[in-house]
Formats: C-alpha cells, sequence, structure tokens
C-alpha cells in the first residue's frame, strides 16, 4: 500500500509566503499533492519557488494579484480542468481540478478558493453564484471519479463548532445561514443522521470527522487583535473525499504555527495522509 499525503492551504500570496518561512515548511513535511489558494503569482513565480522537481498546475484570476489557484505534485497529472461556467461568470482562479494515477488508482483532487462575499454587495451575488456552480461541479466530480477530494478555503464555516464566536457571526458572511445550507447539500446537515457518512451528496468533511465533536481546530484567524493568540479562529479550510477515499484516511492534521510571528499565512495549512 501507497501513502499518499495531500496538503491544502490559502498561501496569501505565495511569494510573501515563502519569504516568510513556507519552503521550510514543505520541505520538512514530504508532501505528495499541495493544492494551494490565493496564489496571487505567475506560473513563473511558482516554478521559481517549488523547484523542478514540483510538477505544477495553475489557474490564475483574471486580474492580477488577485485569487489564483494551483496545484503541486511530485507526479504529473494525467489531465486537469478549468472550466467551471456560465460563461458569463468569471470563475479564473477558483476552481483547478486534475486525475493523478497512484499505483493505479487513479485520484482526483480539486483545489478550490471560494468568494468572501461580504453582506449586501455583489461580492456576495457572485458567491451565491458560485456556490450554485460549485453544487454541480462537486456531484460532477464524483461522477466522475469515486476516489476524490475536493479541498481548499471554502469561506463558510459549517457548524458552530467551526467558528469560536459562532454568535457574533450569524448576520456576517462566511457563517449566513444560506451559505451554511450549502454545505449541509455536500456533507450533510449536523442533525442528519447519516452526516458526514454519506448524507448530502455523499462527501465527507475529512478534518471534521477525524477531530470529532470539538471547537475547531480552527484553519484562519484575523490578522486583527489577538485572534492567533487566542485561538479565535475559524475553521473554514475542508478537505471533502468521497466515501471511498475517507475510507483510505489515517491521519490528519492542522499545521498551525507554534506562534504568531512564526506564521507565513492567516491560514494554516491542512494535512491528511491516504493510505491507497
Amino acid at each position: 500500500m501507497t501513502r499518499l499525503r495531500i496538503a491544502s492551504v490559502n498561501v496569501n500570496g505565495v511569494r510573501a509566503a515563502f519569504r516568510k518561512g513556507m519552503g521550510d515548511w514543505l520541505a520538512g513535511r514530504d508532501v505528495d499533492i499541495l493544492a494551494m489558494q490565493e496564489v496571487r503569482a505567475e506560473t513563473s513565480h511558482l516554478e521559481e519557488l517549488l523547484g523542478s522537481e514540483w510538477d505544477i498546475l495553475h489557474d490564475p484570476a483574471t486580474a492580477k494579484g488577485r485569487a489564483g489557484v494551483a496545484i503541486a505534485s511530485r507526479r504529473a497529472a494525467s489531465v486537469h480542468r478549468v472550466t467551471f461556467g456560465p460563461d458569463d461568470f468569471d470563475s479564473a482562479g477558483r476552481w483547478l481540478e486534475a486525475d493523478y494515477e497512484v499505483d493505479g488508482t487513479v485520484v482526483t483532487v480539486v483545489s478550490c478558493y471560494v468568494p468572501s462575499g461580504a453582506v449586501g454587495t455583489p461580492k456576495q451575488e457572485q458567491k451565491w453564484i458560485f456556490l450554485e456552480r460549485m453544487l454541480h461541479h462537486v456531484a460532477a466530480v464524483k461522477t466522475h471519479n469515486p476516489f476524490a477530494v475536493v479541498m481548499g478555503d471554502f469561506n463558510i464555516g459549517h457548524r458552530t463548532l467551526d467558528i469560536r464566536n459562532w454568535k457574533g457571526n450569524v448576520k456576517k458572511s462566511g457563517f449566513l445561514p444560506r451559505e451554511r445550507a450549502y454545505l449541509d447539500q455536500i456533507f450533510g446537515a449536523e442533525d442528519d443522521p447519516a452526516y458526514n457518512t454519506g448524507a448530502g451528496l455523499g462527501f465527507v468533511d475529512v478534518g471534521r470527522r477525524f477531530a470529532g465533536e470539538i471547537d475547531g481546530p480552527y484553519t484562519w484567524w484575523s490578522q486583527m487583535g489577538r485572534a492567533f493568540d487566542n485561538d479565535s479562529g475559524w475553521r473554514i479550510d475542508y478537505q471533502a473525499a468521497t466515501l471511498e477515499l475517507a475510507a483510505k484516511v489515517v491521519e490528519v492534521k492542522v499545521d498551525r504555527a507554534h506562534a504568531w510571528d512564526e506564521r507565513w499565512s492567516d491560514h494554516a495549512p491542512l494535512v491528511v495522509d491516504y493510505q491507497l
């Protein structure tokens, strides 16, 4: 059997992340596939930073310096897709899908960056459009391959366990009931007896399954105040795996920095080991 280590992280600008220590983290983590969101760089920058030992797929945003998703891997993808549609909706830099063959098993990996949104603004309307399309594509990924994982910064806390100060955020983008209902459709609602075991579209929130019914573990902290020091965070970064692939998980870890000044992003990597 082969261990496949897949990591996902919003790098908050990959060039800045490498200046702050991302390279050291990556060198010591033995990652096989790395999904990145909010890359905010050119493909040439990724190639320079990561080096020739990595195969790099990158879908930059239309506007330079914004969004951007990438997948870096130790083995080349057999095929990749970025089409998200419709044609009048700019989804560039937010959905990148690739197939990898691992000892005879094809694993489909998606790096996804959901727009952040802001209540009462066009940004929130764009988020609704994206989430509708995302549901369609998540279902299509499962149809395409039973061994699949959709991961990234979903910019939504699904449950009250996922946000330290959830009561103060129920009317804010990121924890709106309508937003959370989209994740209900992927994982099932928390009051569904089949939640996280096949409800909804039949995907498993790997981070929640392995953490159990506890607060967090959080993956993002505001830069304001002492949110990181007080662990007043949000769990908005996910690895959503099909039931078949989730059954192969052997370890899950959020690589939270030991101290505020050791962070290289405002997000922490979510690292999952699959035994194939």
